[in-house]
């Protein structure tokens, strides 16, 4: 008596949801809040607390986990090259930036921010690259 052969799984994507979740939002909030820190931090410069400072880092933390969260919601839909290239861009402008509010020469912040891209892109896209597999 024949048998059929098992089928086989196959991974099929699923479409993008439309709501939010709570841990959607977690990351990024969470990250962009120690961006935002950190920012006012180094905009202080060992000065007083001014209010100044506390939205500057407001809106740095505001902007950077709204891109966060705008790469997190748009990147499943790129290939894994270009969602690389994009958290690369993404991460050494964010370190390039902070990097440049200590002083040092803009040359010097480009490098470290450079160097902070490739490593972000590097490790992007090996782990979308095994997630592919």
């Amino acid at each position: 008596m024949a048998h059929a052969a098992p089928a086989t799984q196959r991974h099929h994507r699923r479409p993008a949801s439309h709501h939010l979740s709570p841990g959607m939002l977690a990351g990024p909030l969470l990250l962009g809040l120690v961006y935002g820190i950190y920012a006012a931090f180094m905009n202080r410069q060992t000065g007083p607390v001014t209010v100044a400072n506390v939205f500057y880092g407001i809106l740095c933390g505001a902007l950077f986990a709204a891109i966060m969260f705008t790469l997190a919601r748009v990147g499943p839909r790129m290939a894994k090259e270009a969602r690389a290239a994009a958290y690369a861009a993404f991460g050494g402008i964010a370190v390039g930036y902070l990097y440049s509010m200590t002083g040092d020469s803009f040359l010097r912040s480009a490098w470290v921010g450079l160097a902070t891209g490739i490593g972000v892109g590097v490790v992007a896209y090996y782990r979308y690259y095994q997630r592919e597999s």
